[in-house]
């Protein structure tokens, strides 16, 4: 069995740390972030004597939002559950897509894992197959890689969203996927 770190998925070596994930091309850039990180302090997760301490946030702390339309086609809800926030760079949200409603392509700096809790979607790495998702799946997309995920054209989609920003920004939206491109070939689950 091989480790999860020496893998090539897509073609693109990458390294897991933690819940961070790099490519070999951006690892430097990674380490170099990873003391002002470290360093860095928040006062909702510091005690009065320094201490790091635990932070909860309560359901009633956040509220689902439409998906605005710029970065997604058809009705889509966001609940961000954990912004990025010093000294985290990790942010997580649950992401409901009615039936045919889809993200634009995009990527992120890190990895991307996508969580999927209800229903049956599609994701789509460029160049790639369309690949179907259920509930209880787990997607890990690489550092870079442009992609998309939504519903299945005839059942909605809900999954939980975890990425990690560099330098404050956690994806690059990119263009809208085409009618054409969503309804492509679909390749079976994963």
């Amino acid at each position: 069995m091989r480790r999860l770190d020496e893998d090539k998925i897509l073609g693109i070596p990458w390294r897991t740390s933690g819940l961070r994930c790099y490519t070999e091309q951006s690892a430097e850039q990674a380490n170099l972030l990873a003391p002002a990180q470290t360093n860095a302090s928040s006062p909702s997760t510091q005690s009065a004597d320094g201490a790091q301490t635990i932070e909860i946030i309560r359901k009633e702390a956040h509220a689902a939002t439409k998906g605005p339309g710029q970065y997604f086609t058809g009705s889509v809800q966001v609940d961000q559950l954990f912004p990025a926030k010093e000294p985290f760079s990790v942010s997580g949200g649950v992401v409901t897509f009615e039936s045919g409603a889809r993200s634009a392509w995009h990527t992120h700096p890190f990895c991307q894992i996508l969580i999927v809790t209800a229903g049956m979607g599609r994701v789509q790495a460029w160049g790639g197959p369309i690949r179907e998702i259920r509930a209880g799946d787990v997607v890990r997309i690489p550092p870079h890689v442009k992609h998309w995920h939504g519903a299945s054209p005839t059942a909605a989609m809900t999954h939980i969203a975890v990425q990690e920003a560099l330098d404050g920004k956690a994806v690059d939206w990119l263009e809208k996927v085409s009618d054409e491109q969503y309804r492509g070939l679909v390749k079976g689950s994963l």
